[in-house]
């Protein structure tokens, strides 16, 4: 019975030191050994195995990059205006070494430097800078950060500030302001709109009286040539019966065809003379008919007959 319960406990010493001793790294992540309380080595993932009661596990660190909260913080602005001041903090353990040794609690370091970074980098600036300038607040929050975490093993990959939060009596005024912003572009923009249309209106008009005094033109221009085309035409005719006349009265019998035609007309005008009115006037020399005959004649005598071969 002595022997079992001795194999018991040599089986159960065995099986402890195996546990104490048998390491399993998980992925990503870096554990620390020391040696008679002295750092011997970083075991990295895998399976290890640790001398029995002179080794033993000092720190286990992640090599994920980590995330860390940074509280809300009053800060105080070149304009001397306070707000509140959130954000996010990414690192990684670059060195598990230096990270267990170079300080304490690396995490507890960077959060309060990241603290007091950003008080700084926040008292350069005038609160309305504060919202635009976000990008370079995290930039150079990052850039000290990583200056100082470098002798840690801890590498800073970005900081972001989540939140802003001024006063309320600010936040009013700054609402007020930004009120006051749009009615002012809005009224810029309703002014440069009628400005606009007004301008359209009168360049539309503009071209209407162009376009209408071109019109005009071109009607005045098409009358003109329509009128003297029409008085060419007329002159034409008269000239084309002129000629013809003319040609008649050097025919044979031209002459007795003209004397007729010519105490016709006169008998026709003295009748048509008489009906117009009651009152009728009588030529006090009736030979006027033989004297006007015997002057169309002698006009007819002046042109020159035809020759019988039609020169």
């Amino acid at each position: 019975m002595n022997s079992l319960y001795v194999s018991l406990a040599i089986a159960a010493l065995v099986i402890f030191v195996i546990a104490k001793t048998a390491v399993v790294v998980p992925q990503q992540n870096a554990f620390v050994v020391e040696r008679f309380g002295k750092f011997s080595r970083i075991l990295k993932a895998g399976f290890h195995i640790l001398v029995p009661f002179m080794e033993r596990i000092a720190y286990k660190h992640t090599l994920k990059e980590q995330a860390v909260d940074i509280a809300e913080q009053v800060c105080i602005t070149r304009d001397n205006v306070q707000v509140g001041v959130d954000g996010v903090l990414y690192m990684q353990v670059l060195d598990p070494g230096r990270a267990s040794y170079g300080i304490g609690d690396y995490m507890f370091a960077i959060s309060q430097l990241a603290q007091t970074t950003l008080r700084s980098e926040i008292g350069k600036i005038e609160l309305d800078r504060t919202f635009e300038e976000r990008g370079t607040i995290n930039s150079n929050v990052v850039d000290e950060l990583d200056k100082a975490s470098d002798p840690w093993g801890v590498k800073v990959m970005r900081y972001e500030i989540k939140n802003i939060n001024p006063p309320q009596d600010v936040l009013g005024a700054m609402e007020k302001q930004m009120r006051a912003e749009r009615e002012k572009r809005a009224v810029i923009l309703n002014s440069e709109g009628d400005r606009d249309a007004k301008i359209n209106k009168a360049e539309g008009e503009k071209q209407r009286v162009i376009k209408e005094s071109e019109a005009a033109k071109q009607q005045q221009i098409n009358e003109a040539e329509g009128e003297a085309a029409a008085i060419l035409a007329v002159a034409t005719a008269t000239a084309d019966g002129l000629r013809q006349v003319a040609a008649a009265l050097v025919d044979d019998g031209g002459h007795e065809a003209m004397q007729l035609r010519v105490a016709q007309q006169y008998i026709d005008e003295f009748g048509n003379l008489a009906k117009s009115g009651n009152t009728l006037v009588v030529p006090a020399n009736l030979a006027d008919i033989s004297s006007m005959i015997a002057l169309a004649t002698n006009i007819a005598k002046d042109v020159p007959r035809k020759s019988p071969s039609g020169a």
